[in-house]
């Protein structure tokens, strides 16, 4: 079994997407966990700067040799950030999904959501399964 890094400090969705919280800008990406299982990404589908999300909605793709899996949202508000460096060179994802393959920033409608997301040793129990 691989040992994948799970930061406390961040949340987590069942869908393998990491949220590091910084007072209502949320940081998204997937995790360690959810890039090793689905192998070398080959490309990223990201939402443009200004759009909505909704927790629990796809917001993106991600594809890669083996499947095409929906990116999705662990909270609701607008996204204000991209991180375009993912869409042109997936393979930054491959590499460091948890630091550099960050995907998009959103600024959070209500932190009410971030009840509805788990934190690491849920995470952890999740993956280790």
């Amino acid at each position: 079994m691989a040992n994948f890094r799970v930061p406390e400090e961040n949340y987590y969705t069942k869908d393998h997407e990491w949220a590091q919280v910084d007072e209502n800008i949320v940081t998204v990406g997937i995790t360690e966990y959810a890039q090793d299982t689905l192998g070398e990404v080959v490309y990223v589908e990201l939402p443009e700067e200004g759009q909505k999300v909704t927790q629990n909605e796809p917001f993106g793709v991600v594809e890669s040799v083996k499947a095409v899996s929906d990116l999705v949202a662990p909270v609701s508000g607008t996204v204000i950030e991209v991180n375009t460096t993912v869409v042109d060179d997936p393979g930054t994802l491959n590499d460091d999904p948890m630091n550099n393959g960050w995907l998009i920033r959103i600024e959070m409608d209500t932190e009410k959501e971030l009840a509805n997301l788990m934190r690491a040793p849920d995470y952890k129990k999740l993956i280790n399964k």
